[in-house]
């Protein structure tokens, strides 16, 4: 069996994978209204496609100072993308940006109020 070509195979399907969920999170961010959504579809499948095609990129170069460089930016886009999308999300409601009848459960409110009640 020709490990070489299944490698090949695999990176091209995770590229080609990759590249249509980051093009799906592109489409999502100019489609959807709402900062709620958009917050949504710039961090889950816009990660998620970076990873995939972090992981053929790494397939091909098969070197390892190259996919630990990969693992990095991997591993950075994991721990950055949805800090910054939490952030994003509670500017947007602290700024009148989200509608409160779209949520299911207001738990900034209350915890905004009690702030608001008690300043230390």
């Amino acid at each position: 069996m020709n490990w070489s070509l299944i490698a090949d195979v695999v990176s091209a399907v995770c590229l080609l994978l990759g590249c249509l969920l980051t093009l799906l999170a592109a489409i999502g961010l100019l489609r959807l209204s709402d900062v709620l959504a958009r917050m949504h579809t710039t961090a889950k499948p816009q990660v998620l496609g970076v990873l995939l095609a972090l992981t053929g990129v790494g397939l091909q170069l098969r070197q390892g100072t190259d996919v630990a460089t990969l693992v990095a930016i991997g591993a950075f886009q994991l721990l950055t993308v949805p800090v910054a999308a939490h952030m994003v999300g509670r500017a947007a409601y602290r700024t009148g940006q989200v509608d409160p009848a779209m949520l299911d459960r207001d738990e900034l409110a209350e915890r905004l109020a009690e702030e608001e009640r008690s300043p230390s």
